[in-house]
């Protein structure tokens, strides 16, 4: 079960580029890709810095004006969505999260994706 202490970090086999504040991701492995909207590009980018849904949280209450326990919520539910389509992995105690730093754009409220050409996340 995931909840906010739930650490991630991506797989070698996932690569990912930031399109003016959107972004697209490959899945090497199966040959699919996804876009992300702003907000989920944001959210990705945080993942990739912190590796712990926590602290993500914590920086997207700052930015967003959103109550803390829908916001919670709404990214518990596409952390979980990017689990289920193997674009992130749960963390080991031995295998942490590098940062990586990412741009992201700030100003939108709602934590939906766009749906991209081969793959979709909804």
């Amino acid at each position: 079960m995931l909840d906010l202490a739930t650490r991630v970090t991506v797989p070698e086999s996932v690569l990912f580029r930031d399109l003016d504040g959107e972004a697209v991701l490959l899945e090497i492995a199966t040959g699919r890709y996804y876009g992300l909207n702003e907000v989920g590009t944001r959210i990705w980018s945080l993942l990739q810095l912190h590796g712990e849904i926590e602290a993500v949280h914590r920086d997207l209450l700052a930015e967003y004006h959103v109550p803390a326990h829908e916001l919670r919520q709404d990214l518990l539910d596409f952390v979980g969505l990017l689990i289920s389509r193997r674009l992130i992995v749960l963390a080991t105690p031995s295998q942490p999260s590098p940062p990586e730093p990412c741009l992201g754009l700030r100003g939108r409220t709602t934590l939906s994706l766009d749906s991209g050409t081969n793959g979709t996340i909804e």
